[in-house]
C-alpha cells in the first residue's frame, strides 16, 4: 500500500510538472488529493460524560485513560453519549440503555446485570469470548456475564461487598470476628446486652448481601456451579431451596432488634448508618469495596476497621456484583467497538484502571495493593471464595429482585411469602 501511494504521488508530481510546462507560470491547484484518512468513530453510551482533563473524579479519569489508550491502539475516536435523568424524565438508565441497544443507536454500552441478562437472552449483544484479552478474565466474569454460552459483557472492575466492622468494639467485648451465621448472631447478642441498641446499621439497598451469602455459598463454592444453575434454569431446582436460609436469617436479625427494619426501609445507602458507625455507636455496617478507599464514606475512621465477608456455612463470604461493557450485536461500528473494548480490557489498561481506582480487576493477571482494612475480604476473593449477586446466566434476575423482596420482608411480609415470590419469578421465567 505504501509503495502504491508513492507511485501515485510520483505520477501526480510528474503531471504537475507537465502542467507547469504547458501552462506557463500558473500555480497548479487540487492536483494532489488529501491523503489524510478520517478516523472511524465508535459511539459509547454510559452514565458518565468524558471528563475534563483537570477533573478530580477518579472513576471518570480511569475510564478516560483506558479509552484513550484504546483509541490510540485502534486508530479510532470514541464519542461519548451520556445518560442524564433530566433528558429522559421518568426513564431509568437501564430503560434507556435497553431501548438504545434495541434501536442500534450506539456501539459500546455500559450495562447493569439485569439489562445484560435480558439483552443477551434476546441475542442483541455480541459474543465477546473471541477477544484476544478475554482469555485473561477471572472465572467470576465468565460465570456472571455468560448468556446462552456467549460471553456478552466484560467489566473493568469487579465490585465486592462486605461487612465493615469496628474491630475495637469487638475486642472490647472479647469477640472474634464472626465466620458463621451462629457466630454472627452471638456477636449481635453480646452487643445488644451491653447497651448497643442496634448492632447492625442497614439501608434499603444492601441487605440482600446477607441473603446471597447464605443462599449461594455452596452453589458457587461446591464445585458444581454450572450444573446447579442449569437445574435452576430448567426448573428441576427451586430458588426457595436456596433462598430460605438467607431470609430466615434476616428475619431473625429483625425480630431480635439487631436491625432496625423501619429505619432501613427508608434509608439510602451509607447516609443513615454512617454517622453512628463513625461515632462508634454501631459496630457493623455493610458496604462496597470502594467505600473503604474514600474519606467521604469509610476511608478514614478513628478506630481499627476491617472489611470481612458475610456469615455463611463456608465462613466469611464476599458478595460480588458484576456489570459490564457490551457491544451491540447489530451495531453499525461493532467490529471497531469490539477492538476498542479488547484494548480497554488488556492487562496494561486494566492495571492502569485498577491502580487509579484501587479496585479489583477482572483480569486474573492484574492485582493492586489494597488498603489494610480490605485485606480480609481481598484474601477470600483471591482464594476464589465468593458468591455472585448478579448472574446473567440465571433466568431469574438476582440483584434487583432480591433487593425488592428483602424490602417486602422489612415491611413485615412473612418469610414464606418472600420465598414464594422467588418461585413465582422462576415459573414466569420458565414460561416465557
Amino acid at each position: 500500500m505504501i509503495c502504491m501511494k508513492r507511485w501515485i504521488s510520483a505520477c501526480l508530481t510528474a503531471l504537475a510538472v507537465l502542467s507547469l510546462a504547458a501552462c506557463g507560470h500558473e500555480d497548479p491547484k487540487n492536483l494532489i488529493p488529501d491523503e489524510k484518512e478520517e478516523r472511524p468513530t465508535v459511539n459509547l453510551f454510559s452514565p458518565m460524560e468524558k471528563s475534563d482533563p483537570n477533573a478530580e473524579n477518579v472513576a471518570r479519569t480511569a475510564l478516560d485513560l483506558t479509552v484513550a489508550m484504546a483509541e490510540e491502539a485502534v486508530g479510532a475516536t470514541v464519542a461519548y453519549r451520556t445518560y442524564t435523568a433530566e433528558n429522559y424524565k421518568d426513564k431509568t438508565y437501564d430503560d434507556v440503555a435497553f431501548d438504545r441497544v434495541n434501536s442500534n443507536m450506539d456501539d459500546l454500552y455500559l450495562l447493569n446485570p439485569d439489562t445484560i441478562q435480558a439483552l443477551g437472552a434476546e441475542g442483541k449483544l455480541m459474543d465477546l469470548s473471541g477477544l484476544d484479552n478475554a482469555k485473561n478474565l477471572r472465572e467470576v466474569i465468565r460465570i456472571a456475564n455468560t448468556v446462552d454460552e456467549k460471553l456478552v459483557a466484560i467489566p473493568q472492575e469487579v465490585v465486592a461487598y462486605g461487612l465493615f466492622v469496628n474491630v475495637d468494639l469487638f475486642k472490647q467485648y472479647g469477640l472474634a470476628l464472626p465466620e458463621t451465621p451462629e457466630e454472627f448472631l452471638e456477636c449481635c447478642r453480646v452487643f445488644k446486652e451491653n447497651g448497643i441498641e442496634t448492632p447492625i446499621g442497614a439501608n434499603r439497598w444492601w441487605l440482600e448481601t446477607f441473603v446471597f451469602a447464605q443462599a449461594y455459598a455452596d452453589l458457587y463454592n461446591g464445585g458444581n456451579t454450572q450444573a446447579e444453575i442449569a437445574e435452576l434454569n430448567s426448573g428441576k431446582r427451586r430458588y426457595s431451596d436456596y433462598m430460605r436460609s438467607g431470609f430466615e436469617f434476616l428475619q431473625t436479625l429483625i425480630s431480635q432488634g439487631y436491625i432496625d427494619a423501619q429505619k432501613a426501609l427508608v434509608s439510602e445507602a451509607i447516609e443513615a448508618e454512617k454517622p453512628d458507625f463513625l461515632a462508634g455507636k454501631t459496630p457493623i455496617v455493610m458496604g462496597y469495596w470502594g467505600a473503604a478507599n474514600t474519606e467521604t464514606a469509610y476511608g478514614k475512621t478513628d478506630f481499627e476497621m476491617q472489611v470481612i465477608g458475610f456469615p455463611s456455612s463456608r465462613g466469611q463470604m464476599p458478595v460480588l456484583s458484576v456489570t459490564g461493557w457490551a457491544v451491540g450485536a447489530n451495531a453499525e461500528h461493532r467490529e471497531n467497538a469490539a477492538r476498542i473494548l479488547d484494548h480497554m480490557i488488556s492487562d496494561e489498561a486494566l492495571q492502569l484502571f485498577s491502580e487509579t481506582n484501587r479496585v479489583i480487576s477482572p483480569s486474573k493477571n492484574v492485582s493492586v495493593e489494597c488498603v489494610p482494612s480490605l485485606a480480609p475480604l481481598n484474601d477470600r476473593i483471591e482464594a476464589g471464595v465468593y458468591v455472585i449477586g448478579s448472574n446473567a446466566g440465571m433466568k431469574v434476575e438476582q440483584w434487583g429482585n432480591t433487593c425488592l423482596i428483602v424490602r417486602e420482608l422489612l415491611g413485615g411480609t412473612p418469610v414464606e411469602e418472600c420465598i414464594a415470590a422467588f418461585d413465582k419469578l422462576q415459573d414466569e421465567a420458565l414460561n416465557k
